[in-house]
């Protein structure tokens, strides 16, 4: 609309180049003229003193003079008032002989937007050769007219799609006839500019007849009014309607006001034809309204199209003004809030109560650094000197200013030289440690030599410490005992999956959201540069596109580097060599050796089942017994209901899934013990209503008796409604006489039936809870695990391994079998799910126990002759390692002698083809898995003595352990006379 609109206002301003002719005759002005007049603030033409009279056009309506279907012009008037005004437009009426209506075949130009109104002035672009050559040969044989008709939209495309001005110009002939609706307006060529025609509109036009197709010609009827009535007081109204909306239109709309004050300063009479045209012509309607108004000759009617036009303009114009006002007032009040801040700010200055923003950033970041200065490195106090200098020489708004001033804020916020006091209390440690894990021995004594080392220093440096073992065996617990015992702040990250290598060295300032790595956030967050670092899950560290990060924790955790770690963001080395570094992993073999070089591993082994009862009962119990809201005179676990939970729930190698175990039994032991104070409070509120209501009814006899038991009491009171309900009035007459006498009886029973019930609260509420061995699946469910040892005594062919995993240690039983016999048949077949080391075991136990038999019995062709197939059951879980060879001898010949293996032995270790027995890893997961299936003798490789011995008294005890060089040995501990003499 406001396109439109421009484009009508354009027009106007243009139609100044319409010639001027001196009056001739005094004529009074119309009464609608004299309206709009005074709309626009003109004066009536009684009191102008210009002598000129302004016309459009020739009129078509018959009402506006004498002969109003001649242009009243004079050419040298014209010509020389149009080249005053507009250069431009120098030809912008030309002298024609003949009259407009003589012109009964003109050009047909297709408008595409609007119709053109006579009266009015349109600019259009020609872009056909051809039609353009004749539009300048028609100026130049005096005849500058031509038909301006709308163009219709295609068919089947919708109105507010239609085609461009491109679109248009590819029309031609009848295609563009078809298209051209049937009136239009005479318009006359006042110039042209390269493609660039200017068109006035004169009077109405009907197409009648297809003359040419290029260019486009046509036959023509020259259009008028319909006569009506001038006097009518319809046709009055309406006009003077049309002009009362176009006041409010005028109101809010400085844009229509240009409008009506040039037209009305160029328009010869305004007549109610012309009012109509005019309001139809600068409204926002749309075209095809538009050109119905130009297509209706009823004045009447076209007073009403147009003031259906002007009154929807006005409610977009009100519509308008409101938006406008919403926008004004919100926009006007950011400004006054900006300004009203910005002379609080300057009053501030001016009294000194507050400095700019880089004045206070710039005081800020020195007070931060002010604690620091005599610590802080030379190198870090010129780059915070240089970084200030320059913050105030950069405009707050640039974006250089954000990166300097997040630069600044954490050079400023680190704790340079800053160092929390350590405890070099060795017996305080111990107790800290002992106080929050029970075991734990290696790692609890490594600590203590750290301490001591500091003490006899007077100083400690930083160490990295890998602590390695199965999940849930208190790894990363323990990291924060050992900082509440060094008097250390604890800080901890997990790197599982970590992919990145910025997390660890910081990203570069030129990136946007560009953060320091880990370790700076981390010396940030604890304000000492001496903190324990907890790196978690180290083993499970990710590589990807961005880097590989177990590269970038090299220089971190080299105690050679670290003292000069160079974070990215921060481009300034930090000290790092006060941080104890502890690192934790399931599985070592996973760290990359460079990185495995560089820290000192400690195995963390799983709890036996002793070591776990003593955790339970005096960790996790009383940990979970608190965290539940419940006093440990309310419940009690014995220790057969630990030690069955621990068995037949809890067997990995940690103390996670017995800590769930156990406070899903105090979550139900909870739930218990609220039901029960429920039906307490229950049974308590119906004690000390039930005398008021035995006494209330002392006129039946047999309700005393019934007051002794719940479900006497619940009796009474149904049988007492329905006595009620049968017999009311001699109840009530009873009550009546009977009211004053028991009322005190009644308190008096109520408040001994209270103390009463208050007595025998106190021994419910001690009343335990007893969870035991009988109970324990009541609580937890049914036993997840069974005994892992399937055999009391093996049978042929079948032997007790042990093996690692990652949750802790276990048992698993070698079967060897046979498939067939025959002459050279002698073969291998393995199955369990085995991994290629394993499968390559097998193969070596199939050739060292075909030797060993062919040396104890060479007379005895088993292995030569038959099939074999070796399974490990379990075959769902993979299966993989060395450990196994010495197993799998055993069962290979346990089968080829036909003699059992020892029932209470259990072995591990590596075999070569020349018998020797090689050291394997786990010795004390497989110790304790031993113990957990009640074996009493294991074979170790001799080379694991040294482990063997390291573990504790209470972990050995009661363990026949033999310590083997070759398999003759293990030959002689499993297969013993005495044992297969007893089979």
């Amino acid at each position: 609309m406001l396109k439109v609109l421009s484009s009508t206002l354009v027009s106007c301003r243009h139609a100044h180049v319409f010639a001027t002719v001196p009056a001739l005759r005094t004529k009074s002005p119309s009464p609608l003229f004299d309206a709009l007049s005074q709309l626009t603030g003109l004066t009536s033409r009684r009191s102008r003193t210009v002598t000129n009279r302004w016309f459009f056009c020739s009129d078509s309506s018959g009402d506006s003079g004498e002969d109003g279907s001649r242009v009243e012009v004079e050419l040298k008037d014209a010509k020389a008032d149009s080249e005053e005004s507009d250069p431009k437009s120098s030809s912008a009426i030309v002298s024609t002989n003949p009259r407009p209506e003589d012109y009964l075949t003109v050009l047909a130009l297709p408008l595409p937007h609007r119709p053109l109104f006579p009266g009015f002035y349109m600019p259009i672009y020609v872009k056909d050769p051809k039609l353009l050559a004749a539009l300048q040969e028609s100026r130049r044989r005096q005849a500058p007219y031509a038909g301006a008709f709308l163009l219709k939209d295609e068919p089947g495309v919708d109105s507010s799609a239609s085609e461009t001005e491109k679109s248009v110009y590819d029309l031609k002939g009848k295609k563009l006839f078809n298209r051209l609706h049937e009136v239009g307006t005479l318009a006359q060529i006042t110039s042209i500019q390269g493609d660039q025609v200017f068109l006035i509109g004169h009077r109405r036009l009907r197409i009648t007849e297809l003359v040419s197709e290029d260019p486009l010609t046509v036959k023509v009827d020259h259009l008028k009014d319909k006569p009506y009535d001038k006097d009518d007081d319809i046709i009055k109204a309406t006009s003077f309607e049309v002009i009362s909306t176009l006041r409010d239109v005028l109101k809010t709309s400085s844009l229509w006001r240009d409008h009506v004050q040039t037209y009305t300063q160029h328009v010869g009479d305004f007549s109610f034809s012309r009012l109509a045209d005019f309001g139809a012509a600068i409204s926002g309607g749309n075209k095809l309204q538009i050109q119905q108004v130009l297509e209706e000759l009823d004045v009447y009617k076209r007073l009403i199209l147009t003031l259906e036009l002007v009154k929807k303009e006005m409610e977009i114009s009100k519509i308008q003004e409101s938006i406008a006002k919403a926008i004004e007032e919100k926009i006007s009040g950011e400004q006054r809030r900006y300004l009203l801040n910005e002379q609080l700010k300057a009053i501030k200055k001016e009294l000194g109560l507050e400095t700019d923003d880089k004045t206070a950033l710039s005081s800020k970041f020195r007070e931060r650094i002010e604690q620091y200065k005599d610590k802080c490195p030379p190198h870090v106090l010129q780059v915070i000197e240089e970084e200030l200098t320059k913050l105030q020489l950069l405009e707050a708004s640039s974006s250089e200013f954000n990166v300097t001033r997040n630069y600044l804020d954490w050079l400023t916020a680190l704790p340079w030289g800053s160092y929390s006091d350590e405890n070099f209390d060795v017996v305080r440690a111990q107790e800290i440690l002992d106080e929050d894990h029970y075991g734990l021995s290696d790692v609890k004594e490594r600590i203590l030599e750290f301490i001591a080392v500091g003490k006899l220093r007077g100083t400690s440096q930083g160490k990295i410490i890998c602590l390695s073992g199965p999940p849930g065996v208190g790894k990363t617990s323990i990291g924060r005992s050992i900082a509440r015992a060094l008097n250390r702040k604890f800080f901890r990250f997990s790197v599982g999956g970590l992919a990145d290598v910025a997390e660890i060295k910081g990203h570069r300032r030129t990136y946007i959201g560009a953060m320091p790595g880990k370790m700076v956030q981390c010396l940030k967050i604890v304000g000492t540069a001496n903190p324990l670092v907890l790196i978690d899950e180290i083993d499970k560290l990710g590589r990807g596109h961005a880097g590989d990060p177990a590269s970038a924790l090299l220089e971190l955790l080299d105690p050679e580097q670290n003292a000069n770690f160079l974070d990215h963001y921060l481009d300034v080395p930090i000290d790092l060599s006060k941080v104890l570094f502890v690192c934790t992993a399931n599985v070592v073999e996973n760290i990359p050796n460079p990185l495995l070089d560089r820290m000192e591993v400690i195995a963390v082994a799983g709890y036996i089942t002793d070591e776990k009862v003593h955790i339970a009962r005096d960790y996790l119990e009383k940990a979970t017994r608190e965290a539940c809201g419940i006093k440990p005179e309310q419940v009690e676990v014995t220790d057969a209901a630990l030690l069955g939970l621990i068995e037949n729930y809890c067997r990995e190698a940690g103390v996670r899934n017995l800590q769930k175990q156990i406070e899903k039994i105090y979550r139900k032991i909870a739930l218990q013990l609220v039901r029960r104070q429920a039906l307490n409070e229950f049974a308590v509120a119906g004690e000390v209503v039930e005398p008021e209501n035995a006494k209330a009814e002392s006129v039946d006899e047999s309700s005393h008796n019934l007051a002794g038991s719940d479900m006497k009491v619940e009796s009474e009171t149904v049988e007492s409604s329905s006595h009620e309900q049968t017999a009311e009035t001699p109840v009530k007459a009873v009550k009546g006489q009977t009211d004053n006498r028991c009322q005190s009886d009644v308190n008096l029973k109520g408040r001994t039936e209270w103390e009463r019930v208050q007595d025998n609260e106190a021994p419910k509420a001690v009343e335990k809870v007893l969870v035991d061995e009988l109970n324990l699946a009541d609580y937890v469910g049914k036993p997840v695990f069974h005994a892992e040892r399937i055999y009391d005594q093996t049978p042929v062919g079948v032997v007790m391994g042990l093996a690692w995993t990652a949750m802790g240690g276990s048992t698993l039983y070698i079967e060897t079998t046979l498939v067939e016999q025959g002459d050279g048949k002698g073969a291998l077949h393995v199955t369990g799910q085995l991994g290629d080391v394993m499968k390559e075991s097998a193969q070596i136990a199939h050739t060292v126990a075909r030797s060993i038999l062919l040396e104890k019995e060479p007379n005895n062709p088993f292995f030569a002759n038959s099939k074999l197939h070796l399974h490990v059951p379990a075959g769902g879980t993979p299966k993989d390692g060395s450990s196994a060879g010495c197993t799998m001898i055993t069962s290979m010949l346990s089968l080829g002698m036909k003699k059992f293996v020892r029932k209470d032995l259990a072995m591990t270790g590596e075999v070569t083809l020349t018998g020797k027995i090689l050291p394997i890893g786990g010795v004390k997961e497989k110790t304790i898995a031993a113990r957990r299936s009640d074996v009493k003798t294991i074979i170790f490789p001799s080379a694991n003595r040294r482990d063997f011995d390291e573990l504790s008294p209470n972990v050995k005890e009661g363990l026949d352990v033999h310590f083997v060089d070759d398999y003759n040995q293990i030959f002689d501990l499993a297969f013993s006379d005495e044992q297969n003499k007893e089979k």
